[in-house]
């Protein structure tokens, strides 16, 4: 049996082009609603939100939330990132306290 993660990939990609081309088709040469930049603006960080918790709390065995090493080493990337650390280092830290975790698991 195959992996349905490449069959869902590729038809998230394909929906994509064809969802930017009928955009294009469907528009022609009118202007955009004046509501519509805003919206497409606070769509894009919250779309990522979504796509980082799903990644940290979840789990591909379990339906609820996951509590495991990447909570921990998230929330000491956030400590740091709140401190204005340099990027470089808040990655560091965040590994760092990953691995203490799940070294002490």
């Amino acid at each position: 049996m195959t992996d349905p993660t490449w069959l869902v990939l590729g038809a998230l990609v394909a929906t994509t082009f064809l969802l930017k081309g009928a955009g294009a088709l469907v528009m022609g040469d009118r202007a955009l609603p004046t509501w519509f930049p805003r919206f497409v603006e606070y769509l894009t960080p919250a779309l990522l939100a979504v796509l980082v918790v799903t990644q940290l709390l979840g789990a591909p065995d379990n339906d609820g939330l996951t509590l495991d090493a990447r909570v921990t080493g998230f929330a000491a990337a956030l400590v740091a990132w709140r401190l204005r650390a340099p990027v470089p280092l808040v990655i560091l830290v965040a590994a760092a306290a990953t691995a203490a975790a799940r070294a002490l698991t």
